[in-house]
């Protein structure tokens, strides 16, 4: 069963606490450094703590596309500060397990531990205390407070070690397995992709993502050629048809196992431009539509939840609607999720119009807007209805084609009553 919302609390500029639930495209909008990165990122970060592997809590090197230090991850970046993070994850026989733990940070160790947490299946509720003491920062077992009883307990990332995790202790039978086992698989593809190489060489392996900058994507595709005879690029193709109508993606093997990527012209087949050479916002759409094709050949056995960030980044606007198609096609045909930041109206009124026309259910479709009160940033959550409807907008978002029109009917008008 999916992850159907997680929370975070004094992280970055979230002073208080937040709470995504999440559908099967969730849309995140705010205006610039307003926290719609942060909110997007603290999945992953989330992610790296539950299934990490290692007796502290986050693993902060495994964050793709930064390494941050923990005090950046604290609203006001205190030294000495904590975080809450959680999630709730829905399972068999419609239980819901539930994790929410409290990272401190202990500077003057150079380290941090799980100070608090409250584990959940069904009515079954564990609560975690740390107990300072002797044993306060070791590595390995430390004394909590497990409903009222001290007790040790060792952590494997955010959650309690499942050797440890027993019925013996808190009533809630290998609770931290579960959550470990039943998350989703967390793709992050950040907002800058790579710039291809004119020549690349293809990986050892079959790869099932294009990366956090994309930088796997061509790999995929080379390696596709070579074990999977092509048929990830014949649909990367047939996906092109409804952004790059006139061209298509073509992959040469020149030997050696290195191969070259290129668009050729469907109106003149005579005229290739080698990928290098094509415009930035083809180079920034190709993973997208890559993972979206891999998928289509070989859909994810797991639950997946991608996150994007601006999809829509150096595209033409009317592009933005079909990038919005590719994600609508994918949750009807798979199981893959899309957790999406966006600047694009086009996008967003894309999601609406299907929703009208059926294609999505209103469930379907999440959308938050970071917005800044007194100083915080906070999440607001806007409803979609049946028809597409927003129960909220907020001013002057999205309003300034509107205002430049008027503004520049304001200023023909005047023109025109000067020369009279």
């Amino acid at each position: 069963m999916p992850l159907e919302r997680f929370s975070l609390e004094n992280y970055r500029c979230f002073r208080e606490i937040q709470e995504v639930e999440l559908g099967k495209i969730t849309v995140v909008l705010g205006r610039n450094n307003s926290g719609k990165s942060a909110v997007v990122r603290a999945l992953s970060l989330l992610s790296t703590g539950i299934r990490g592997d290692f007796p502290y809590p986050l693993d902060l090197d495994l964050i793709q596309g930064s390494t941050p230090s923990f005090a950046d991850l604290v609203h006001g970046s205190s030294p000495h500060g904590r975080i809450h993070l959680g999630v709730s994850i829905g399972i068999a026989g419609g239980k819901v397990v539930s994790a929410t733990a409290e990272v401190q940070n202990i500077a003057n160790q150079g380290m941090q531990l799980v100070s608090s947490l409250e584990i959940s299946c069904g009515e079954d509720v564990t609560n975690l205390s740390w107990i300072p003491g002797l044993d306060a920062y070791s590595s390995e077992k430390r004394a909590y407070l497990v409903d009222h009883q001290e007790r040790r307990v060792g952590f494997r990332g955010l959650l309690p070690d499942p050797a440890d995790w027993s019925d013996s202790v808190g009533g809630v039978r290998g609770v931290s397995g579960v959550i470990r086992e039943e998350l989703d698989e967390i793709r992050y593809l950040g907002p800058f992709r790579k710039s291809p190489e004119r020549f690349f060489r293809s990986p050892a392996r079959a790869l099932r993502s294009v990366g956090y900058r994309g930088e796997r994507a061509l790999g995929m595709l080379a390696a596709d050629e070579m074990y999977g005879r092509g048929l990830i690029g014949r649909e990367v193709n047939t996906l092109l048809e409804g952004i790059l109508p006139e061209w298509r993606l073509e992959v040469t093997d020149v030997g050696s196992g290195m191969y070259i990527p290129k668009l050729r012209s469907l109106r003149d087949p005579d005229l290739v431009v080698h990928i290098d050479d094509v415009g930035t916002g083809v180079v920034q759409f190709l993973p997208i539509v890559i993972q979206r094709a891999a998928d289509r050949v070989e859909p994810p056995i797991k639950p997946v939840i991608e996150i994007v960030e601006e999809p829509e980044l150096h595209l033409h606007p009317s592009a933005h609607a079909a990038i919005a198609d590719l994600y609508v096609d994918a949750v009807q045909e798979s199981q893959v999720r899309f957790l999406v930041e966006t600047h694009s109206e086009n996008f967003l009124l894309r999601l609406r119009r299907r929703v009208a026309e059926q294609k999505l259910g209103p469930e379907d479709v999440k959308v938050y807007f970071v917005e800044q009160v007194e100083g915080s940033a906070i999440l607001r959550k806007i409803e979609v209805d049946a028809l597409g409807n927003l129960d909220y907008w907020p001013r002057g978002v999205f309003a300034e084609d509107f205002e430049e029109v008027r503004a520049l009917a304001d200023a023909q008008a005047n023109r025109i009553d000067d020369a009279r």
